[in-house]
């Protein structure tokens, strides 16, 4: 009998650790896979650019987007433009007002489960960002005026760009801003920016189950949807740009890219924007010219490198105003033992809690104590 009751003991200590965990990681995928789409509030009119509304097919579903055309239209290289999480196609616009200054196509899209698009039934991962950013590519490559075409995307839609790319030999270039190196390190910082109260010995292990359990409904490898493992089979030009004080997506998320990069003989460039945050590095000139100089080499114009990195340097491209739109995820999250305790409670209503804390350009956000409402709220998504 009590090497019964040891035996029972023991295989309750292994036991109800890892079904809390996995209760965990259920509610976690409940409250965090599923963001609310966010219609645009702007279209490319109001930056002064010339577009054409397009439906993106990817696989059964129709995506929003527009085309809008540079140089009236005269055939030359394009750049399909790939959002992040919670966001929507018109906080690219500036993106794409510096890319049509430098002599670019552009293409933006809302990726499924954003902005215009209705909201999901199952939860939105890097897949899904890798299979529309695809989309995105192909609507662009068919068009009469472009001749050549890369992808650029930021935060989430970086990883979407980068998967893309693996996938797709026609893409030219990728130019990836504020990506997550891996599914499962950003699920562990999801968990620092909502302070949940793990230590590490905890966080790591109960991050990898939780980033299983998430993307099993689509039936995604974290392998496969894992920005540093398509890296090491990408032979593209691909430009990884970082800010150095990035408190989303730490800065050593660049550095893990280009060193799998590097073991594996593939080369890269490097772009750190000193001070610069998760979001609205389209603000800073060194940002604006390096892309702009690099997408000029690397597809072949339109103009000369130092020529459009000028034209990209020397562009109006502002953050947008903040207009009424659905209350974001940094603002419903509690935080620390709050959320802690929150998620002991099943079956809140999807994207409302911990792992999609984004601010009103779509990038994630440590939520802010007490809360502010203003995009600054952690002075900066997916």
């Amino acid at each position: 009998m009590p090497s019964l009751r040891r035996t029972g003991l023991v295989a309750a200590l292994v036991t109800v650790p890892f079904a809390l965990a996995y209760r965990f990681a259920l509610l976690y995928r409940i409250r965090a896979g599923f963001p609310i789409p966010r219609p645009p509030q702007l279209s490319p009119a109001d930056m002064g650019l010339p577009f054409e509304p397009v439906d993106v097919h990817s696989g059964d579903l129709t995506l929003p987007g527009w085309f809008i055309p540079a140089r009236d239209g005269s055939p030359g290289p394009g750049v399909a433009l790939v959002h992040g999480w919670e966001s929507a196609r018109d906080r690219l616009l500036p993106m794409a007002v510096f890319l049509h200054a430098a002599g670019f196509h552009c293409l933006a899209i809302d990726v499924r489960g954003h902005g215009a698009n209705a909201a999901e039934t199952l939860p939105i991962s890097a897949g899904e960002f890798g299979s529309d950013a695809l989309a995105a590519f192909r609507a662009l490559d068919a068009r009469p005026e472009v001749t050549v075409g890369a992808v650029l995307g930021h935060s989430m839609g970086a990883i979407g760009a980068i998967l893309a790319a693996a996938e797709e030999p026609r893409i030219a270039a990728v130019v990836s801003t504020s990506a997550p190196a891996d599914p499962w390190r950003l699920t562990r910082q999801t968990f620092r920016l909502a302070r949940l109260p793990f230590p590490d010995a905890i966080a790591w292990p109960l991050a990898w189950l939780t980033t299983r359990v998430y993307l099993r409904p689509r039936g995604h490898r974290m392998t496969r949807i894992s920005a540093s493992e398509a890296l090491r089979t990408l032979d593209r030009p691909i430009l990884l740009v970082h800010g150095s004080a990035d408190p989303v997506v730490p800065i050593a998320h660049l550095e893990r890219l280009a060193a799998v990069a590097r073991r594996a003989g593939r080369s890269v460039e490097m772009l750190t924007i000193e001070g610069g945050q998760h979001s609205w590095l389209y603000e800073f000139p060194a940002y604006r010219r390096a892309v702009a100089e690099f997408l000029a080499r690397v597809l072949g114009g339109p103009f000369e490198p130092a020529e459009a990195g000028a034209l990209a340097a020397a562009a109006e491209t502002h953050r947008l105003p903040d207009t009424p739109r659905p209350q974001t995820a940094v603002q419903r999250e509690p935080g620390g033992l709050r959320s802690l305790v929150a998620l002991a409670v099943p079956f809140r209503r999807a994207g409302q809690g911990i792992g999609d804390i984004e601010d009103p350009d779509g990038d994630r956000q440590p939520p802010p104590a007490p809360v502010r409402t203003d995009s600054d709220a952690a002075g900066i998504p997916s």
